[in-house]
């Protein structure tokens, strides 16, 4: 019997919406309260391990599990083989290469060979500056990068930001950018090319679905024919509106529905009410596959 494991993070930024996710795409943990190191999920033929995320990449890439969740960030900085099947749109973070505010590096070419780096990603960071022509000393910290230049552990850092603002409040400038990362649904090349392809596709397929359906709403609604136009050319969607006919002994109606963006919403309700449209209802998504 066909059985595969997904890898997520057991904790920081990406574990909650990681779990979130998966139970929005039909596989929600049966005990995912309790974090132990394996849960089964509501699928017989799906369970789930949670691990480190940086240890992630590397567990997918050896077929130590099937699947992951973890940043694209760990899955460079561990030169994991792995296949990248979708983004799942959260935990968008970028590598940059800061220095000390009062400092003469302001960009890369105030930087010369021989410089220190402090980073918890030494491979990308050593791998990128060699790409510039620049052989840097790195250091290799686990945290609290930021107060490397200010205790004379290092001249510059690579350290990953998504505002800015930490930065900022550590007195450090941004100079250059490594990678931009967010978060990725990844397989084992093996088992995605060969016996556990259909299973991984059919999980991708659902996960993809429901990052497709976030920030999307199906709006109804009954339109008389006679302003049947005018409503369709408020309507933006997919592959344009659906209209069907309503048995109504009155008059003769239509039901039309569409999918659009949450931010087109409020403003479209109180447009497509002027033009003609009732009984309009606003429903969310789980999928859209």
């Amino acid at each position: 019997m066909m059985k595969i494991k997904i890898s997520i993070p057991s904790k920081g930024r990406i574990s909650d919406p990681a779990v979130a996710i998966l139970e929005k795409a039909g596989l929600g943990l049966k005990d995912a309260s309790n974090r132990k190191l394996f849960s089964d999920t509501h699928n017989p033929d799906i369970s789930v391990m949670f691990a480190r995320a940086a240890d992630i990449p590397g567990f997918v890439a050896d077929g130590v599990v099937d699947m992951g969740i973890t940043g694209l960030d760990l899955i460079k900085e561990s030169d994991s083989e792995v296949e990248i099947l979708t983004d799942l749109k959260f935990g968008q973070t970028s590598l940059v290469l800061a220095s000390p505010e009062d400092s003469d590096i302001n960009s890369l070419n105030d930087i010369d060979s021989g410089i220190i780096v402090a980073t918890e990603f030494p491979n990308l960071t050593e791998s990128y500056l060699k790409e510039k022509g620049i052989d840097a000393k790195i250091v290799e910290l686990t945290g609290s990068t930021e107060i490397a230049p200010f205790i004379g552990l290092a001249d510059i850092i690579a350290d990953l930001t998504s505002t800015g603002t930490t930065l900022k409040l550590n007195r450090l400038k941004i100079i250059d950018k490594v990678l931009d990362s967010s978060i990725k649904l990844i397989a084992n090349k093996n088992a995605y090319n060969n016996k556990y392809k259909n299973l991984i596709e059919t999980v991708s397929t659902s996960i993809k679905g429901v990052i497709d359906a976030e920030r999307k709403k199906l709006l109804m609604m009954n339109v008389s024919k006679d302003n049947l136009q005018s409503i369709k050319s408020l309507m933006p969607s997919m592959t344009g509106p659906t209209v069907s006919e309503v048995l109504s002994d009155q008059e003769e109606t239509v039901a039309v529905q569409a999918v659009v963006d949450d931010e087109e919403v409020f403003d479209l309700v109180n447009k497509l009410k002027n033009a003609g449209a009732r009984d309009i209802l606003v429903v969310p998504i789980e999928r859209i596959i």
